[in-house]
């Protein structure tokens, strides 16, 4: 029987990207619930095989302008508290280290661009040791306290906590790994191009650092997605 991969997405554009061909590689059947879906965050949390939720352009704390987020908030805590396999890409992150405790903020920077991060002791011995030395896709304003239980895996000049883990199960990265920065990125300048305009960021030159960064940065994201599916358990037996 296939395994099962249930998706939040929040925005269209911001996708799978390069972790669909490790997560179809490893035998699972992939399912988006997009936040529009009439069941997004319904079904039971702890049936999928493996939860991913994306990114998305707002904040974990504007829940009172934006009603979904408590519902999706408590959804994860519940995947969570099973700890069952559940991985996380910026607001993704950000929700799972709500659900666990952690406060989320802004971290007072815009960080959209391209730059290495640098890995802790646990992180340089993790699936995220594929990503040092490589240019990895910096993309949010907001940051998290890391949430209790969590290990810190990696952080970047400018914001400290880029990417936890809880035991082999759950993952949280701030970054986008999974960007396809070579091949589809233009959806991502032209989805947000008003926060682009208002951080007075330059969008050619992004584009030209997308194109020079977006192959070793594919690279790395199949192998630290192809790692971390290969350690992650349910109810005690790997899950391959």
């Amino acid at each position: 029987m296939a395994k099962t991969a249930l998706v939040l997405r929040h925005v269209h554009f911001e996708d799978l990207g390069s972790f669909l061909g490790p997560l179809e590689s490893a035998g699972y059947r992939i399912r988006y619930s997009d936040l529009a879906d009439n069941d997004f965050c319904r079904g039971d949390p702890l049936e999928p095989d493996l939860l991913i939720i994306l990114g998305g352009p707002i904040g974990v704390y504007e829940d009172s302008a934006y009603q979904f987020i408590s519902g999706e908030r408590a959804f994860i805590k519940t995947r969570v508290a099973a700890e069952r396999p559940t991985l996380g890409v910026c607001l993704g992150a950000q929700l799972i280290a709500s659900a666990l405790g952690g406060e989320v903020f802004s971290s007072g920077v815009k960080e959209i661009g391209f730059s290495t991060l640098q890995l802790t002791e646990v992180g340089r011995a993790s699936p995220l040791r594929h990503v040092e030395g490589v240019a990895a896709l910096h993309w949010h304003g907001d940051t998290y306290s890391l949430p209790p239980g969590a290990a810190n895996l990696a952080s970047s000049q400018l914001v400290s906590q880029q990417a936890f883990s809880v035991g082999p199960n759950i993952l949280g990265l701030q970054f986008h790994l999974e960007a396809e920065t070579t091949y589809t990125f233009e959806r991502w300048l032209v989805g947000h191009a008003a926060e682009l305009a208002q951080a007075g960021i330059d969008v050619p030159a992004l584009r030209r650092e997308g194109q020079e960064h977006g192959p070793h940065l594919r690279r790395a994201a199949l192998l630290v997605l192809k790692d971390w599916l290969d350690q992650v358990f349910v109810d005690g037996t790997r899950v391959r």
